[in-house]
């Protein structure tokens, strides 16, 4: 099992919301998150004074898949509908899972994904 943890734009979640339901994968967990990468934020003006955003909104996206043959195809489609061209369009991470145990019935493994 792997798990997919990708931070994108909060713009673009619903369509990557979309697109991964498409492809049998309805459950994943949202996190709203602030962060930024090497862009550093950016400076905006408000009545004559300069102010830094360092910390932009971003959401994290995260999902289990029970095989390593599901990353591929999950990942291009977060890749593809996250994408903007821009900087700050985010990073998605992939990790091994070593075990999964549903709380209310006890399965354990992929019966519980």
């Amino acid at each position: 099992m792997k798990k997919i943890e990708a931070i994108i734009r909060p713009e673009r979640v619903s369509v990557v919301k979309e697109a991964l339901e498409l492809l049998g994968y309805p459950g994943m967990t949202l996190t709203e998150v602030k962060g930024h990468g090497k862009q550093k934020g950016f400076v905006q003006q408000w009545r004559g004074s300069q102010y830094r955003i360092e910390f932009l909104p971003k959401v994290k996206l995260e999902l289990v898949v029970e095989n390593g043959e599901a990353v591929k195809p999950v990942v291009e489609a977060i890749v593809q509908h996250a994408r903007t061209g821009e900087a700050g369009d985010g990073k998605i991470f992939i990790y091994p899972v070593e075990e999964v145990v549903r709380i209310r019935t006890g399965e354990r493994g992929t019966e519980a994904v």
